[in-house]
């Protein structure tokens, strides 16, 4: 393998994330910290991980490319989703895995707890730089100036709109614009359609809560600090979440639009593009995939999400591979995570995908490439692997997230991350809902998120 093409890679919500039973991993007593790691050694002997549940075509393909780097390794994975309370239990009894599959935004805050080693001494022997990454997607990973993980996906949000909606009520895909505010509530209210109080057609599906941070950055706000410093109470978060609260009860409001959502067949042959459910919905860049098995009956393009001054705008996600403190085998650590994420794993992914669509009696089966961290991964999988489909809408949103994807930005690390993203939820949430004011709700998420942060770094 080149290494100068050994990429670490960003992520994604669909990614499965892992946990290892600790009578497999190091042993008690042994606490490496990053200083005394040695991430040059040679890869041998036995690296017990957590990660991969599940695994599909695209992360068999990596786990055997690496395997193969790695003939000296004996590897080890139990594939069980990732476990906070476990993998607190497992590093204050010393029992931890050798690497810990998480998602992104929760590097921060073990980094912060000292639970997980710095890795800038792994990439650099293994030749790996920081702009192998998105921007966006290194400094997800990144606390305190030092990269303490190995990202992988990232599969940004774009805005799937349903054609034959819009040219029914007379729009088109330039009325969805949400650095307009005052032109995307018209189009919102001219699509928008209920029945007996309630709806049966959102103009616009904002995928909140869950999205509410793409919509306070793009908004020129944060949920962060370049600290890790809790900010949920920014000026322009406030007047995001305000705007949000318009945009759901032009539609009936939160409850009944959260309602709504619920009974979407989401994955199925009945899901809200064929019944008509939504005329425009935020969706990441996995979603299309799912589309593909009703493309006969529905018509779609898409959207880049825009800032407040129209740019195209995206927010990184994903997992990464992390090294525990104590971790008994630190140096195979580093090289399989690498291994896993290196721009020949994406593209032994990329062929894997390939044959696996090649080879499904589904027509409707279609490539709508790997979306991996790296802009040289991306870049190589869609010139090889991305082909027209034959439909041209589902063409143009393939293209879309690709345009997308190099727009970025990164929510910020945090040594409270955790409680960061749990208290925006909930914030959110009771604003939309008419518990609270905007103001008044992020106030109380802010206190909430601060006190953490506090506890957590002694500040």
């Amino acid at each position: 393998m080149k290494k100068r093409q050994r990429v670490l890679l960003a992520a994604t919500a669909v990614a499965s994330i892992a946990a290892l039973t600790a009578c497999g991993s190091g042993g008690g007593g042994n606490t490496n910290s990053g200083a005394d790691a040695d991430f040059t050694a040679a890869p041998t002997g036995t690296l017990n991980a957590w990660g991969f549940e599940n695994a599909d075509d695209v992360g068999q393909s990596r786990l055997d490319y690496a395997a193969e780097q790695l003939a000296d390794v004996d590897i080890k994975i139990e594939a069980t989703a990732f476990d906070a309370q476990k993998f607190t239990a497992a590093t204050a009894s010393g029992n931890v895995p050798d690497v810990v599959q998480m998602s992104s935004q929760y590097v921060g805050t073990y980094a912060a707890k000292g639970l997980i080693l710095p890795l800038d001494e792994c990439l650099a022997a293994n030749d790996v730089t920081a702009d192998h990454w998105y921007d966006s997607v290194i400094a997800d990973v990144t606390y305190d100036d030092t990269i303490y993980a190995v990202p992988q996906f990232y599969q940004p949000p774009a805005i799937i709109t349903n054609t034959r909606l819009l040219e029914a009520a007379g729009l088109t895909n330039d009325d969805i614009d949400t650095s307009d505010r005052e032109r995307l509530l018209s189009a919102v209210s001219k699509l928008y359609k209920e029945q007996g109080g309630n709806p049966s057609t959102l103009g616009l599906d904002p995928q909140v809560p869950g999205t509410a941070g793409l919509w306070f950055l793009g908004n020129g706000g944060q949920i962060m600090d370049a600290d890790g410093k809790p900010t949920l109470d920014n000026d322009a978060n406030v007047d995001a979440l305000t705007f949000l609260k318009e945009l759901t009860d032009a539609q009936g409001g939160f409850a009944k639009v959260k309602s709504f959502i619920d009974t979407f067949d989401m994955f199925g042959a009945e899901n809200q593009y064929v019944k008509d459910q939504v005329a425009a919905e935020i969706n990441a860049q996995w979603y299309p995939n799912v589309l593909a098995a009703t493309q006969a009956d529905i018509t779609i393009n898409a959207v880049p999400f825009k800032d407040k001054d129209g740019n195209p705008f995206t927010v990184a996600s994903g997992t990464a591979f992390v090294v525990p403190k104590g971790a008994k085998n630190p140096a195979a650590a580093c090289a399989w995570a690498i291994n896993l994420t290196s721009d020949e794993a994406w593209m032994a992914a990329g062929e894997a995908r390939a044959k696996t669509i090649e080879e499904d009696p589904d027509p409707n089966r279609m490539n709508t490439g790997l979306f991996t961290g790296s802009p040289s991964a991306d870049q190589a999988i869609r010139e090889k692997f991305v082909v027209p489909t034959g439909n041209a809408g589902f063409d143009q949103v393939i293209a879309t997230y690709y345009d997308v994807v190099g727009e970025g930005k990164s929510f910020g690390s945090s040594a409270a991350g955790q409680e960061i993203q749990t208290e925006l939820q909930t914030a959110v949430t009771a604003a939309l809902n008419g518990e609270k004011t905007p103001e008044e709700a992020l106030a109380d998420g802010q206190a909430a998120a601060q006190r953490a942060w506090e506890q957590t770094t002694g500040q």
